[in-house]
């Protein structure tokens, strides 16, 4: 029998799927031990030196870019070889050449590497992959755990099960003496991933994705995130994925996608980062449509101006403490952190307010590996400089700094968990993203509901999350329905970030992306292109019709 032949002899499932267990490392745990002796051991060897790597092989450019600690800004977390003009076409190159053997991998062989990768994220390689995001994208432990140990896992476990579910999905009528079929190919070309620093599970899944459904990936990590995503690169060629079918080629932005997407076989862009790029990125695409063999798909997550509304009959104390977490988790450095708070007059003036600045006063910012911090550092010197430019627009514009609005970059990048309240609900920080721990607060009238329904459908360009805090249910009701486009996860009574892979899929429309919510079924559609199928059982015995005879 040929190697290229492969038997089908069993129509195969796939193991249950559940969501990967979050450890809570409390004081005195097996898991604080262990992360914290990855964090020291991290810490004892660093900096690193991270390669490209294109068809399996280490290539060492000799341009050296670093990634800083963002808590520690003088010192480095690794060093990382760009990649050069020529590294990007040998990674499309190769890419290309890999591509026939692994879209015609068996299903359930590729299913197997994405299943032992998960199992490696979630095992062998957890505390590796948290201290990396701990010490180079400023992650506290809970924030790391989240996301690069559990919604990684998560992923590569539901990539499987969702994928099994597209490809079960079937013509349901088959005429007699007939029988259709459908089968989804991967692209025609390569995709390219654009993944952000924020998010290490992120990083893995945007090549992870369309490899999984038999793509080739040319996968630009963020210089911000590379060594966590080096390392979900290492894990994944460990767990069996061939070499050339995702190739490694951190580099200069624009340079690297300038040169994929200039490609007569760039088939399409997966992509999470800010709105103006998205946006250049697709112009880009437009203009070299007649380069290419067909038409590209672009997926894109990009930017959030993320609400929280409090209705007069929110139950003040979830409200306020969950919009401290919404607000002020990892800096705000979310795609879904809240930015913008609607909070209704009779509830701000009887405890909202008080409560929610005490609440703002307890957290305690610093190094990320200090387990007693809750805030950590902004991820560099741009981000630091943008946020409190903000600040001080929103002062110039004549909000009110209710606490916070200072930094500290003398050693890493920290600025204060900062609330302002604002009488112009149109005032800069209520409708440009600041990516950083800066919450605006407008307080409305009680009976100006429904005005404030329309401010925020209307103030902003995004479109990505938002939460109703509100125990009445024509008031959640009567927000759902006015507010359905203004946001592609909306939450009640629950803070508007969150998402988890498999329970809430993620994504949000108008400037917030092209909604094809990761962490669902509906991401996979993106990637492959269906071929329908019919086959005849019966020949025929003459071309004509019965109504041609008389």
């Amino acid at each position: 029998m040929s190697a290229n032949l492969t038997p089908q002899l069993a129509a195969f499932k796939t193991p249950a799927i559940d969501n990967e267990p979050m450890r809570s490392y409390g004081p005195g745990s097996p898991e604080r031990a262990a992360l914290q002796a990855a964090i020291q051991k991290m810490e004892q060897e660093l900096p690193f030196e991270v390669p490209c790597i294109v068809n399996g092989q280490e290539i060492r450019t000799g341009k050296l870019a670093k990634q800083p600690m963002p808590h520690d800004h003088l010192n480095h977390l690794c060093s990382y070889h760009e990649a050069d003009e020529a590294t990007v076409a040998k990674a499309i190159d190769g890419a290309l050449a890999a591509k026939a053997e692994w879209e015609s991998m068996p299903w359930n062989d590729r299913a197997a590497i994405f299943l032992k990768a998960a199992d490696l994220v979630s095992g062998k390689y957890r505390y590796q992959l948290m201290a990396a995001t701990i010490l180079g994208q400023g992650k506290n432990v809970w924030q790391a755990e989240i996301d690069s140990a559990a919604e990684l896992a998560d992923f590569f476990r539901f990539g499987v099960k969702f994928v099994e579910e597209l490809y079960s999905q079937q013509p349901a009528k088959n005429s007699a003496g007939a029988w259709n079929r459908v089968e989804y190919r991967a692209l025609e070309g390569f995709v390219l991933a654009v993944s952000p620093f924020n998010f290490t599970a992120i990083g893995g899944n945007l090549p992870g994705a369309p490899a999984l459904v038999g793509n080739v990936v040319v996968w630009k990590p963020s210089p911000a995130a590379t060594y966590s995503n080096y390392l979900v690169y290492k894990l994944l060629a460990e767990a069996g994925l061939p070499a050339g079918v995702i190739q490694f080629v951190p580099g200069p932005p624009a340079e690297v996608v300038a040169q994929a997407i200039g490609h007569r076989e760039f088939s399409a862009l997966h992509f999470t980062g800010s709105t103006f790029v998205f946006k250049k990125l697709w112009k880009d695409i437009a203009n070299n449509l007649d380069k290419y063999r067909g038409y590209p798909r672009i997926v894109g997550e990009t930017g959030g101006k993320n609400f929280h509304l409090v209705h007069k009959s929110a139950e003040v104390r979830n409200a306020v403490l969950q919009s401290v977490r919404g607000a002020f988790e990892y800096q705000g450095q979310k795609c879904s952190a809240l930015s913008r708070m609607y909070v209704a007059k009779s509830v701000w003036e009887n405890g909202f307010k008080d409560q929610f600045l005490a609440e703002v006063a307890k957290i305690k910012i610093g190094a990320p590996q200090d387990w007693t911090n809750f805030l950590g550092p902004v991820i560099g010197r741009p981000a630091y400089d943008k946020i409190l430019g903000y600040i001080e627009k929103a002062k110039a514009a004549g909000g009110e700094v209710l606490i916070g609005g200072s930094g500290d970059d003398s050693k890493g990048y920290f600025i204060q968990p900062t609330v302002i309240l604002t009488k112009d609900p149109k005032s800069v920080t209520m409708v440009e993203e600041i990516f950083g721990p800066v919450v605006t607060v407008y307080v409305y009238n009680d009976e100006d509901f429904d005005q404030t329904l329309e401010l925020i459908d209307t103030t902003t360009d995004y479109a990505l999350t938002g939460a109703i805090f509100s125990s009445d249910r024509k008031a959640l009701v009567a927000a759902t329905n006015r507010l359905r486009n203004a946001a592609g996860n909306v939450y009640y009574n629950e803070k508007c970030t969150g998402a988890v892979v498999g329970q809430q899929p993620f994504g949000g429309a108008r400037g917030s992306g092209t909604n094809d919510k990761a962490g669902s079924i509906s991401i996979f559609y993106r990637f492959v292109s269906a071929r329908s199928i019919k086959e005849n059982f019966v020949g025929l015995e003459d071309f004509q019709y019965p109504s041609n005879f008389v």
